[in-house]
């Protein structure tokens, strides 16, 4: 892209699930983008919130498109300060969310109705056997576990919300159904 005078963007959403399973920094990663957006409360657990780093030009003219399409806040503080004790505090622990993701991986490899086909970080896909995938997603639900179907695919994703006790209790029932 940069050989053709084109600008790189870097969608850095799960960018610090990235640097915490690979040990590659969130600077290294971005070393490749022009510009970067990453969010604060997907992994991390602000309430909200999003940033965008680049140039100081390219600053002054997100600024000035999002002042055009209204998007600023008044009193935004406080969400600030949520996402300040994010990055200070929620990184690290993201190493949890990747273990209950592996862990419920490898209880639902052990069944045999499903067969997980993507471990990422922390989100799981995975496919039934002989059954379609609603129903099997309305079962979890059934049973207090929130998780989508995507197509023929069932999806969970583990965050900050789901604690030890959580993730045990999901592989206990996923190894009781049978």
């Amino acid at each position: 892209a940069q050989n053709n005078s084109l600008k790189v963007h870097l969608d850095g959403a799960r960018i610090f699930n990235a640097q915490v399973e690979t040990g590659i920094s969130v600077k290294e990663w971005a070393s490749c983008a022009d510009d970067i957006t990453f969010c604060l409360s997907k992994g991390l657990g602000a309430p909200a919130g999003s940033l965008l780093s680049g140039d100081k030009a390219f600053i002054e003219q997100a600024r000035t498109y999002r002042k055009m399409l209204g998007g600023g806040m008044r009193q935004i503080g406080i969400i600030a300060a949520a996402g300040i004790y994010a990055l200070e505090h929620h990184v690290d622990r993201l190493k949890d969310d990747h273990e209950h993701a592996k862990a419920i991986a490898d209880a639902l490899n052990k069944t045999n109705w499903a067969k997980v086909t993507t471990i990422g970080t922390n989100i799981i896909f995975f496919k039934t056997l002989n059954e379609e995938i609603t129903k099997v997603v309305e079962e979890f639900k059934q049973n207090g576990f929130l998780i989508l179907a995507e197509g023929n695919e069932g999806r969970i994703v583990t965050n900050i919300n789901v604690s030890d006790e959580d993730t045990q209790a999901m592989c206990n029932w996923i190894k009781n159904r049978g």
